[in-house]
């Protein structure tokens, strides 16, 4: 039985027994049947049935030492030391141990910066893919959201280096940026931001200059860096003689350390005091000629280095739909935990109607970010592997599920506080951390702006992606034959309304239309996931339950109605008694559901 879903009969001894109890000490891949499901549906059998240990191993690591660790480091800052005891400019950071411990899970242990480039991690005799390693991150996401930020900055660093660096650099950096060695490994960082701005690089103004040996050096400053202790960092800097503009940046390379072991000439003088993600030490740094090498040929052609630069935050924003979509799922739980324990009024909570549908508020976007960050995950490994119709995918799916993962995380980590009521507000607990941690999301790596931007002005009125969209959703809808009919068309009808409006907003230049048009379109891609999904896994004789999850998207997202009539609710009762009780769903049973 679930404990998550299964109501709690006790007789309260004491005082405290009426406390309700918190997530910790759960395995969190094993409490997750949604996850567990979705492996079928994204994961090769064999890769499936091999990674499962260790994704079992990793929640409950997660479930336990992660999250005492996680939970200490919040609590012990990173502190700043300027200066060694002589007096000179040797600044470093001191990380509370917790922190280390969590270093070790994720890089020694697990290798998550390591597994999509190299053989072998995890016993696994190819490159593990993008789907297997964001499914790491996801169970690691649910106690432990600060320590992502350096994973994947070392993880898309080294990509970058890889793919653009000359041999010497690449002879340089990546086998320790790669190592599981917490002894030699280099990890990655990112300083990009400066005063003048964030999401509009075009103004930076640090200034790469070129010495008599040729050797690029850093002169200025960078105002947010992420992973401020970070070994290599990458960075957008102005060559001397450069344009203005966004044609004039190239990408960096910065070692902390030079090769003959001192210390490159650049100054932390100031971490951040942070709403959130305070386990992570971010900084503002001053640079004074130090030493950094160039990816790619500097100045060989107009916004090579921004270009380059794309791939890492489109990796991170993806990166960062994955731990919304981790701390959404931990949100879920937490509240589930509550409402299945604590009594109210002569009823356990989870029986209360009001409550009930205020759960569902929390599960159905919980569940859309699951989806949608696997189908992102896969269009990626099938777009690195040549296919031009999955990039395009890949590049409007990104900035999509970074949109609407990032602002749905606030709303239901807001709302799992008000489930545990005042305790929520109250930092022992778990949900504080959340709320605060939640917010990084919508600033990091684009704003909500930004994001619904690029999928209108960019994905969609450049390069056409929203076909390629619609043409592979209407073809789930199509080739799944397990789908009840009627619903498969309603579907595909709501697929082509919303992809008609994407497309006239992008067409007509409406920017304020923007973030309703991408809403709609991460609405109804999920939509279609789910339905897919849910019945794919009815058909194997697993859990139909995604089917009815996707109904909740289209009456609640997609087609609501007046909000001053009493809308029907035959559905929504129905489906919220299915979904809130651990029993599987057939597809029969969900089918009927369904038609309600």
């Amino acid at each position: 039985m679930n404990f998550l879903y299964e109501k709690q009969s006790f007789e309260p001894q004491e005082l405290s027994d009426f406390v309700a109890p918190d997530c910790h000490g759960m395995n969190f891949f094993e409490i997750d049947r949604n996850l567990q499901d979705l492996l079928y549906c994204y994961m090769p059998d064999d890769l499936r049935s091999h990674m499962t240990p260790h994704f079992t191993r990793l929640g409950d690591v997660t479930g336990n030492e992660l999250d005492d660790w996680s939970r200490e480091a919040d609590r012990h800052l990173p502190t700043l030391h300027t200066r060694d005891a002589r007096g000179r400019n040797e600044d470093w950071i001191e990380f509370h141990p917790s922190y280390r411990k969590m270093e070790e899970v994720a890089f020694r242990d697990f290798g998550f910066h390591r597994m999509s480039h190299r053989e072998g991690v995890l016993g696994w005799h190819e490159k593990v893919p993008p789907i297997g390693k964001y499914v790491f991150q996801y169970i690691f996401g649910q106690s432990e959201f600060g320590q992502l930020c350096p994973i994947s900055a070392t993880d898309t660093s080294a990509m970058l280096i890889e793919r653009y660096a000359d041999d010497a650099t690449k002879e340089k950096l990546l086998d320790r940026m790669f190592s599981q060695d917490m002894s030699e490994i280099l990890k990655g960082a990112q300083f990009m931001t400066e005063k003048t701005g964030g999401s509009d690089v075009s103004n930076i103004a640090l200034q790469a200059r070129q010495d008599e040996t040729g050797t690029w050096k850093l002169y200025g400053e960078k105002w947010f860096c992420s992973c401020a202790d970070g070994d290599v960092a990458l960075l957008l800097a102005r060559p001397e003689g450069a344009p203005e503009g966004n044609s004039g940046l190239a990408l960096f390379a910065m070692p902390r350390h030079l090769e003959d072991g001192s210390r490159n000439p650049y100054r932390i003088v100031r971490l951040k005091e942070k709403l959130g993600t305070k386990s992570m030490a971010s900084g503002e740094i001053i640079f004074e000629g130090a030493v950094a090498y160039p990816l790619g040929d500097v100045g060989a052609q107009a916004n090579r280095g921004l270009k380059m630069m794309m791939d890492q935050v489109n990796f991170s924003r993806l990166s960062h739909g994955v731990r919304a979509a981790a701390m959404m799922r931990r949100c879920l739980n937490e509240a589930l935990t509550v409402a299945n324990y604590r009594k109210a009024f002569g009823e356990t909570l989870v029986d209360k109607p009001l409550l009930r549908r205020q759960l569902m508020k929390l599960m159905v976007p919980t569940e859309q970010a699951l989806s949608m960050y696997m189908y992102v995950a896969d269009n990626l490994e099938r777009a690195e592997a040549g296919d031009e119709a999955a990039a395009k995918l890949t590049r409007i799916l990104t900035p999509l599920l970074k949109y609407r993962t990032a602002r749905d995380n606030i709303r239901v980590a807001t709302g799992a506080m008000e489930v545990r009521g005042g305790n929520g507000y109250i930092e022992d607990w778990v949900n504080a951390r959340l709320v605060r941690d939640a917010h990084l999301g919508v600033l990091w790596e684009g704003t909500s702006n930004i994001n619904s931007l690029d999928v209108t002005t960019r994905a969609i009125a450049r390069v056409g992606a929203h076909e390629n969209l619609g043409e592979d959703l209407t073809s789930m809808l199509d080739e799944n034959t397990s789908l009840p009919g009627q619903y498969a068309g309603q579907l595909k009808g709501l697929v082509d309304q919303s992809l008609k409006f994407a497309e006239e907003v992008a067409r007509q230049g409406r920017e304020t239309h923007a973030r309703k048009a991408s809403s709609a379109l991460y609405h109804v891609t999920t939509a279609t996931l789910m339905a897919n999904e849910g019945a794919k896994l009815g058909a194997m004789g697993r859990d139909s339950r995604r089917l009815l999850l996707s109904r909740m998207v289209v009456d609640h997202k997609l087609t609501n109605g007046n909000p001053l009539s009493l809308e029907g609710e035959a559905f929504d009762l129905a489906a919220t008694e299915a979904l809130l009780s651990d029993a599987p769903l057939t597809l029969e049973q969900a089918t009927q559901i369904l038609t309600l």
